[in-house]
């Protein structure tokens, strides 16, 4: 009952994609004017890198996906952070599922070729455990990817607050600082900070301005903050030595409470292998006596 329940459930979600596929959904007319008459957008400063097999593969299946609104917005801005567009990742949400699908399958046909099959209703369901699973993995991915890359970025910004504060005590100017702290650092953070402020430079605007776009687009409040204090000290001539000098100490006493928290949660998942190894010593000491206890009765 459980087998035929969820063949019907893929039978139907199969029918409504191919459904939306041939006839796509079309937008509201108050949505379509709302984005004719909004201000255009300012172009991304995180570039974005497509390729691979996966995308190859699951790419004709990115129209199918679209329409239900996916990529989700928080996965956007992990997408951003990683610098990989919406519809590559929905193409390796596909590849994987598509892959899912059809590796029981395969072994299924060597099984059957051995001539050792199994039930049918096994594969089916090993199969479409492995698509869902395929299709939730590359989220679950990028969240952490993206996660590890926003700390190294807060650690570099750390950095790059300090190189500010002892441009700015040696008399520079708020935007040459911004620019000297840039280029003496390396590593991928400081390559999106230089960007960013030669795309400002470029296109005359301020700074500021290009730092807290980056600041939204990778999903890094500190670097929204910096952005506004910078605001501050470019256009109302407010004291920014001291506000960089106590936002950097803030980082760098948050960044050794998140290294000692990940220190405990290291050690305590350390212990999860002895816990499992005695109590498997446990059983193994005591399940014969048991049998034998039990057999007596």
């Amino acid at each position: 009952m459980v087998v035929t329940v969820l063949l019907a459930i893929g039978f139907g979600v199969g029918l409504w994609a191919l459904c939306v596929w041939l006839i796509p959904p079309r937008p509201p007319l108050a949505d379509l004017v709302t984005r004719m008459r909004a201000a255009p957008r300012p172009e991304p400063l995180v570039t974005t890198d497509d390729g691979g097999w996966a995308v190859r593969l699951g790419r004709p299946f990115t129209a199918l996906l679209r329409p239900l609104g996916l990529p989700t917005e928080s996965v956007r801005r992990d997408l951003k952070a990683l610098g990989r567009s919406p519809d590559t990742h929905l193409a390796e949400k596909a590849a994987a599922a598509v892959t899912g699908l059809l590796l029981p399958e395969l072994m299924e046909t060597a099984l059957l070729l051995s001539g050792r099959p199994l039930p049918w209703a096994a594969p089916a369901g090993l199969s479409l455990a492995c698509a869902v699973g395929g299709f939730l993995l590359p989220d679950l991915s990028v969240r952490s990817e993206a996660e590890k890359r926003r700390t190294a970025f807060r650690h570099a910004l750390s950095s790059y607050l300090n190189l500010i504060h002892i441009l700015l005590a040696g008399g520079a100017g708020v935007e040459a600082a911004l620019h000297d702290a840039a280029d003496t650092g390396q590593g991928w953070a400081f390559q999106q900070l230089r960007r960013a402020l030669t795309t400002a430079h470029l296109t005359r605007t301020s700074p500021w301005s290009a730092l807290q776009q980056l600041g939204e687009e990778l999903g890094i409040g500190e670097l929204t903050e910096l952005a506004a204090a910078l605001s501050l000290a470019g256009t109302e001539g407010s004291r920014i030595r001291a506000s960089l000098e106590a936002k950097a100490a803030a980082m760098r006493s948050r960044e050794g409470s998140d290294a000692e928290g990940r220190a405990n949660a290291a050690t305590e998942r350390m212990s999860l292998p002895g816990v499992l190894m005695a109590v498997g010593f446990v059983i193994f000491v005591f399940y014969p006596a048991m049998v034998q206890v039990m057999a007596s009765l």
